[in-house]
């Protein structure tokens, strides 16, 4: 849309309030409530102003001035505001030099995109990513100087089959069988129907939801291919929507990749491709039908992945999932129906515009337009590079020999471990200053600081089960 239409939408469906939104450094969306009288053409040019010293990893107090430019085409009608509210997505200035602000993740996204067509290797990159999230009846937690501890809870979670619920009704799910059951085993179909449809209501063009491998409430919803602005974009809508239905039911929805011991954690396999004037690109006659093209993609994320997980796996609880066991992608490979592979080429379609690339490794708990980014120039770095990916493996990976299975690489084992990798390796992410070096320092330093030294300075709840009578 353009300005002139969102105004019209606006007295079309009697909007009282517009909320512009945004996406800080980490991925969190935040916004901000104005009357719709105070909406007008000269808005989407000159933006509106906001503190950008209070969120993180953004501005110091002495330079905290920012503006917010809506974008017209991300508009869309809020679902779950009482009064008509219009929603926007915006895009961050610098009030004193016009610049679009470098720490924007949605400005990231775009850069990439742009550098992509400025190299001639194609003009538009599709993402499809599959987020898996859990949806609890409970959750309580709490962190303090003499007691930590968590507990969530779900009524079709194996460990109530033996609960008196007045009447208990059975009908749980094993641990690792919640893969498509039906209903009365899948409790969440309703609510999953409720998501659906309001994210297509939003505009979200939805090919499928399902129930997930974990018990205990695990779900996905899968969106179409979409480009990468336009899909991060989604993405935040796709989160917003997923927890305010379950809020609105009396759950909650969380992206926290393992919130369960001993079940599957929620994963955000990306599908991606590049095209050139409406012709798909990573379609060949080479290894399970990828040109190519698409086999120097592959081998420019296998090669980056460990830097790359940094941005895609961005918290200490991401690595609780890259585990062996629990269909994780922990080895640095590629084949075209091993699950086990951080790279696989789906075999669903023969057709040429079904050919992409499947990076399983990210997680739903990564900031979308970093991380859709950040997979892109990998790729792009692979063809520009030429680097082949090597022979793929077609067996159970972790079936292997030991001898075989040491030769194939591994995905970082905990944050500090990628963040360090992508501290040694970012060059390619610098390009055309898509991403900056200001960026990947405050990054890292942030998750450091935040994270990983937050998370190794406070005893662990199992550390006392292990430790207490030593």
């Amino acid at each position: 849309m353009t300005p002139r239409e969102v105004l019209a939408l606006c007295r079309e469906k009697d909007v009282k309030a517009v909320d512009l939104r945004f996406t800080d450094l980490l991925g969190t969306w935040h916004h901000f409530t104005v009357p719709v009288s105070k909406l007008d053409e000269d808005i989407f040019e000159e933006g509106l102003g906001f503190d950008g010293s209070s969120l993180r990893g953004w501005q110091a107090i002495h330079e905290s001035d920012m503006l917010a430019i809506p974008q017209p085409e991300t508009a869309f009608l809020d679902p779950f505001a009482a009064l008509p509210t219009l929603a926007l997505i915006c895009s961050i200035q610098d009030p004193i030099t016009g610049e679009l602000y470098s720490r924007d993740p949605r400005h990231i996204a775009i850069k990439a995109e742009n550098y992509l067509r400025s190299t001639g290797i194609a003009d538009t990159v599709y993402l499809g990513p599959e987020a898996e999230f859990f949806v609890f009846d409970d959750a309580r937690f709490d962190q303090n100087g003499h007691e930590a501890f968590y507990h969530v809870d779900s009524s079709e979670g194996a460990w109530n089959r033996g609960r008196a619920e007045s009447p208990n009704l059975g009908y749980k799910l094993r641990s690792k069988e919640g893969y498509f059951p039906c209903p009365p085993s899948d409790q969440l179909m309703d609510l999953r129907n409720e998501m659906m449809q309001t994210m297509i209501d939003c505009g979200l063009d939805v090919e499928a939801q399902h129930h997930e491998v974990a018990s205990g409430g695990q779900c996905e919803i899968d969106l179409k291919f979409q480009p990468l602005v336009q899909m991060a974009d989604w993405m935040m809508k796709y989160k917003y929507i997923v927890r305010n239905v379950a809020h609105r039911r009396g759950r909650v929805a969380t992206f926290m990749p393992k919130p369960l011991f001993g079940d599957n954690g929620s994963g955000m396999h990306t599908h991606f491709s590049f095209w050139r004037e409406d012709q798909p690109l990573f379609a060949g006659g080479g290894y399970a039908g990828l040109s190519e093209m698409g086999l120097y993609a592959v081998g420019g994320v296998l090669r980056h992945a460990p830097a790359i997980l940094a941005l895609t796996n961005p918290t200490t609880n991401s690595y609780k999932r890259l585990v062996p066991g629990y269909e994780a992608p922990v080895n640095l490979a590629y084949s075209q129906r091993n699950r086990s592979a951080a790279c696989r080429i789906p075999m669903y379609s023969q057709s040429p515009k079904s050919k992409r690339v499947e990076f399983r490794c990210p997680d739903p708990t990564c900031n979308p337009y970093l991380a859709f980014a950040a997979i892109i120039m990998a790729a792009i770095d692979g063809i520009q590079l030429k680097l082949h990916p090597g022979q793929p493996i077609d067996k159970d990976i972790y079936e292997l020999t030991p001898a075989d299975l040491a030769a194939v690489a591994k995905a970082p084992a905990s944050l500090e471990d990628s963040l360090k990798a992508l501290e040694q390796d970012h060059e390619f992410l610098l390009r055309d200053d898509v991403f900056t070096p200001d960026v990947i320092s405050t990054w890292i330093e942030y998750k450091r600081k935040h994270e990983v030294d937050a998370m190794r300075l406070r005893p662990h709840p199992y550390e006392f089960c292990l430790y207490f009578d030593a």
